[in-house]
């Protein structure tokens, strides 16, 4: 293949580069160090940049792009605390998997180590929360740094890449290579001989599902019901196994309905799990019945199958016809699988709330923020799609839901409904001007009651009562969205949530509802 090159600048070599990486959304906030690609984006029409109001939400709203799209997010900042203000956003979607790459204006080159204005060494600050990260100090090397940025972010477990450029790149001049990029590795299939030989002599077998096995969906309901063995879900693979699903069982983890049935079975089949603490801690011991499904890292002792979860899993049923059927156990481990909802008080409750939301919803793409609501969504909303349900599970981030909302409706140019908290609200309402600017369909809903929920549920568990730090203050949220322009109702009775969800629903713009819930609910 012939390769054409032409001599452009550093800056239009960032955005032609991006580009010709398939590239069409970018989140970020501009600075001086950067504004020479902000130059350049502002002459071209086949990327979009979306000004966020804050560095964090970029990343966020990168990843929420990247969790439903299944593309590579893209965000850009400037130097010093533009730069610092990301580690949080990367941090989340290296803990969860999902790929993005972030680019940060550097001082230049010559200026390094220095402690030169807005001079951070981002290098060392995020090295432990990205897969790698590359500085960049000449325009020479820039084509191919950001080449090799996205096909690490893409390639095996999916995460984020930082790319951190010197100042002097964006004005230098060198040639562009205008070339094809190159296609994606594939990865080896494991032997699964011994994972269906040990399957064959268990006798009541379970699968969980998890957030590494959402492009494996279609493979995980042929197997699962090829030998009616039950399913249940990380909060993290959620509909990955439709929730409606004949074979479905519930939730794991400390919050989870389904760990009882997990416990009875004598094989676990773990299709894109980590297994960290909050969900290891409540399946009791993992020796000898652990069939393990993982793109990089498995648990000792199991029966490891390291690689892709859709090309271990179509083998898998193409070789399973020795093993016997599993519909008694499955009947069975459908009668522990039982939740038991408590109301405190005649004030509405959470689960009254998502509840009626889960009736007026129809395949709708949910996000959440961090707390009790997070868990009040994830036990009462059904999800019987992969990339439906977009929540931060290994970092836990109050203040992720909102940005990832705004990323997720970019990308699928539809509604997304934000399930919030008052306090995870707060940390990110500034966004509501994303939202705005854009005309976005963004509908959030609070479930508002006035304390750091989880904490307080916690302090009134574990600390005897002693409530401290966890009652806080928050503004009019009706008149913040109004503030906007959005469009705002506040609910404070049961026979009210239907009306105002479909009133927020059929709006066409940006929506908030403050619903008004019990205090001191327990989940």
């Amino acid at each position: 293949m012939q390769t054409l090159t032409k001599t452009y600048t550093g800056a239009r070599i960032v955005t032609e580069t991006l580009k010709q990486l398939g590239v069409d959304t970018i989140f970020g906030y501009p600075g001086g160090i950067v504004l020479g690609v902000y130059d350049e984006l502002a002459q071209q029409n086949d990327i979009k940049h979306y000004l966020v109001r804050h560095e964090q939400s970029a990343v966020h709203a990168a990843e929420g792009y990247a969790r439903v799209s299944d593309k590579c997010g893209v965000a850009i900042v400037t130097s010093g605390p533009g730069a610092t203000n990301i580690v949080t956003g990367l941090a989340n979607a290296y803990l969860d998997g999902f790929p993005l790459v972030v680019i940060t204006g550097q001082v230049s080159a010559e200026l390094l180590h220095q402690d030169a204005f807005q001079e951070v060494d981002i290098i060392d600050i995020t090295k432990s929360c990205t897969k790698k990260n590359f500085q960049v100090k000449s325009a020479e090397t820039l084509q191919e740094t950001l080449k090799e940025a996205f096909k690490t972010a893409m390639s095996g477990k999916k995460g984020p890449v930082v790319v951190d450029i010197t100042k002097n790149v964006f004005s230098e001049k060198t040639e562009f290579q205008d070339a094809e990029t190159t296609p994606s590795e594939q990865l080896p299939i494991p032997d699964v001989t011994k994972a269906l030989n040990t399957l064959s002599m268990a006798k009541q077998p379970i699968i969980i599902t998890g957030g590494g096995a959402i492009n494996a969906s279609n493979e995980v309901k042929e197997f699962a019901h090829s030998l009616n063995i039950p399913v249940v879900s990380t909060m993290m693979g959620l509909g990955v196994y439709p929730a409606n699903g004949k074979n479905y069982l519930g939730m794991i983890g400390i919050f989870g309905n389904a760990n009882k049935a997990v416990r009875e079975s004598d094989l676990i089949i773990a299709i894109g799990t980590r297994f960290n603490d909050r969900i290891k801690g409540c399946l009791g011991k993992l020796e000898n019945k652990l069939i393990h499904i993982d793109i990089n890292k498995v648990v000792p002792d199991s029966i490891g199958l390291i690689g892709d979860t859709k090309a271990i899993l179509t083998k898998m049923i193409s070789e399973n016809h020795k093993v016997q059927d599993f519909i008694n156990w499955l009947n069975y481990a459908k009668t522990l699988t039982a939740i038991n909802y408590q109301k405190r008080s005649d004030r509405m409750h959470s689960f009254e709330v998502l509840e009626q939301i889960q009736e007026c919803l129809k395949n709708t793409i949910i996000t959440t923020e961090v707390g009790q609501h997070q868990v009040w969504a994830s036990r009462c909303l059904q999800f019987n799609k992969p990339r439906k349900f977009i929540t931060s599970g290994g970092l836990g981030t109050m203040g992720f839901g909102f940005p990832a909302a705004i990323g997720a409706s970019i990308a699928k140019k539809e509604p997304v409904v934000c399930i919030a908290g008052d306090g995870s609200f707060q940390m990110s309402l500034q966004e509501i001007a994303t939202c705005m600017d854009y005309n976005l369909p963004v509908k959030i809903f609070i479930l508002n009651n006035g304390y750091l929920g989880m904490v307080r549920q916690f302090q009134e568990k574990i600390c005897e009562q002693r409530y401290f730090a966890t009652k806080i203050s928050n503004p009019d949220f009706i008149k913040l969205a109004e503030s906007y322009g959005a469009l705002s109702v506040r609910v404070e009775k049961t026979e009210n949530i239907k009306s105002a969800v479909r009133k927020a629903m059929e709006h066409e713009g940006t929506a908030l509802i403050d619903f008004v819930i019990e205090p001191e609910e327990l989940l």
